[in-house]
C-alpha cells in the first residue's frame, strides 16, 4: 500500500509540475520577440509591403530591415533598408497588454522577390520572403478560405499549411470573415496566427469581417474586435468609418473588393453607404476580374436565413459591373452557383457565387435552392483560384488535398460576362 501510495503521490507531483506548463502554452501571451507577424496592404502590391507584428508592452521601440532576396547569408548588410514601427498598444479586461508594431515598406521593385524581418534591435524574428506583385499583366494565383472560427489551433491549421502545402506561390489568401468563434478573444486570435504561423509572414492576407468579429458595447454599439486594426494594416480607401473592414485591393489584372456584410446585414445606414461605395469602386474598375469577398451569403444554404435587403441592393450591382466571383462564409457548407436564383450555370453570364468553410463546425445544406449546382456538407476545404490573362481556373480541394470542384471562367473584358466551362460535369 505504501509504495503505491507513493507512485501516486509521485504522478501527482510530476502531473503538477507539466499542467501549468501545458496550460500556459495555450495562453499566447505577448514577449520581447516578435509574435503574430503577418502580411497586408495598405498601398500599392506592386511597390508596397505592409507587415505588422505584436510584442509585449515593454518593447517601445522596433523597426523593419529589407532586402532584395540574393541568396547570400549575408543579411546583415549596411544597405538593408531598415524603417521605424509605428506601434499600437492593445489592451483589454480579459487579456495584458501588448504592442502591436506596423511598417509598409515603400518603394519597391515591381514582380522583385524581398526578405524581411522584424524585431526592436536585439529580439529579431527570422528572416521571411516575400514578392511584389507584377507591374504587368502575368499569371498568379490566391488561396480562398471560408471560417476558421471554431477549433483553429487544433482542426483548422492543417487546412491552411495543406493549402500552403498545395500551392506555396500563391500571391495571397483571403479569409471570407468568421476567424474566430468570439470577439476579442485574445486566445482565438492566438490560436488563429498560430495555425497560420510563418506562412502569414509569407503571403498576405486579404481578410473580411463576419459576425464572429463583432461585438456590442457598454452602450449597446455593435463594435469590431480591436484586435481587426490592431494585427492588419489594410487599405483605407472604404466608407467613412469602415475603414479597413471595407477597402479594395489591385493585384495585377483583378479587382478584389472586401465588404463589411455584418454592418450591411445590422445596420440600413452601413448597408447604403457601402452600397454607394461599392458602385463607384465598380463603375472606375480598371481591371479586367472582379472579385468580391464578404461573410453572408445573399442566397443561403441553410435554411431559415435569407439576407433579403443585402441581395435586393447589391445584386443588381454585382450585374451590371459583370462581377466575377463572390467569395463567402456564414453557412459552414460548400455550395456554388451562378445565375441566381434559377440555376443555370453557363447558359447565360453571370457572377459565380461560392459558399466554403475552413474550420471543423458544420451546417445541414438545405437542397431546395435550386441556384447550387455543387455542394457539400461535413467538409473541410481551401480553394486555389489561378488568374491567366483571360482565362480563370477556380480549383476547391477538400483538406486531404483531393479535389473536390472545379471549372473554368473566359472573359474578354471587364465590360463582359465571363464564359463559364463546368470541370466536373466535363469529367463525368
Amino acid at each position: 500500500m505504501i509504495t503505491t501510495f507513493k507512485k501516486k503521490m509521485t504522478f501527482l507531483a510530476a502531473l503538477a509540475l507539466v499542467l501549468p506548463t501545458l496550460a500556459k502554452a495555450q495562453e499566447f501571451k505577448a514577449g520581447k520577440f516578435p509574435d503574430r507577424i503577418i502580411l497586408t496592404w495598405s498601398a500599392d502590391p506592386k511597390t508596397t509591403q505592409a507587415v505588422t507584428w505584436r510584442t509585449d508592452s515593454t518593447v517601445n521601440k522596433s523597426f523593419a530591415q529589407i532586402l532584395v532576396e540574393d541568396s547570400s547569408p549575408k543579411l546583415d548588410k549596411p544597405e538593408a533598408k531598415e524603417y521605424p514601427a509605428k506601434i499600437e498598444v492593445l489592451r483589454g479586461k480579459a487579456y495584458e497588454a501588448a504592442n502591436y508594431h506596423s511598417v509598409n515598406f515603400e518603394g519597391l521593385t515591381p514582380d522583385k522577390l524581398y526578405t524581411y524581418r522584424v524585431g526592436d534591435g536585439t529580439n529579431w524574428s527570422e528572416w521571411f520572403q516575400f514578392k511584389t506583385a507584377p507591374e504587368k499583366e502575368q499569371p498568379f494565383s490566391f488561396i480562398y478560405l471560408g471560417d476558421a472560427q471554431n477549433d483553429i489551433r487544433s482542426k483548422w491549421s492543417r487546412v491552411i499549411r495543406k493549402a500552403f502545402a498545395t500551392h506555396g506561390d500563391a500571391r495571397f489568401i483571403v479569409h471570407a470573415g468568421d476567424l474566430i468563434n468570439r470577439s476579442n478573444n485574445d486566445n482565438e486570435w492566438g490560436e488563429w496566427h498560430f495555425g497560420g504561423g510563418f506562412i502569414n509572414g509569407m503571403i498576405p492576407s486579404i481578410p473580411s469581417s463576419g459576425n464572429h468579429e463583432y461585438f456590442r458595447d457598454e452602450q449597446r454599439t455593435l463594435t469590431l474586435d480591436p484586435h481587426w486594426r490592431a494585427q492588419y494594416t489594410l487599405p483605407e480607401n472604404g466608407p467613412k468609418g469602415l475603414e479597413e473592414s471595407v477597402y479594395y485591393v489591385d493585384y495585377a489584372n483583378v479587382r478584389i473588393i472586401s465588404l463589411n456584410s455584418q454592418m450591411i446585414v445590422l445596420d440600413s445606414a452601413s448597408l447604403k453607404a457601402q452600397a454607394v461605395w461599392l458602385e463607384e469602386v465598380l463603375k472606375n474598375n480598371p481591371k479586367r476580374w472582379t472579385m468580391i469577398t464578404y461573410h453572408h451569403p445573399i442566397y443561403s444554404t441553410a435554411k431559415g436565413r435569407d439576407n433579403k435587403e443585402f441581395r435586393e441592393l447589391f445584386k443588381p450591382l454585382f450585374d451590371k459591373y459583370h462581377v466575377d466571383i463572390l467569395m463567402q462564409g456564414h453557412d459552414h457548407t460548400y455550395s456554388r452557383g451562378q445565375n441566381l436564383p434559377t440555376g443555370v450555370s453557363g447558359k447565360v453570364g453571370g457572377p459565380m457565387y461560392v459558399v466554403s468553410v475552413a474550420g471543423p463546425k458544420m451546417y445541414k445544406v438545405d437542397v431546395n435552392p435550386k441556384w447550387m449546382d455543387v455542394f457539400a456538407e461535413n467538409t473541410q476545404l481551401f480553394q486555389i483560384i489561378n488568374v491567366d490573362g483571360e482565362n480563370l481556373t477556380y480549383t476547391a480541394y477538400k483538406a486531404s488535398g483531393e479535389v473536390f470542384d472545379s471549372f473554368k471562367l473566359k472573359k474578354a473584358s471587364k465590360d463582359k460576362a465571363a464564359v463559364f466551362t463546368d470541370l466536373n460535369k466535363n469529367k463525368k
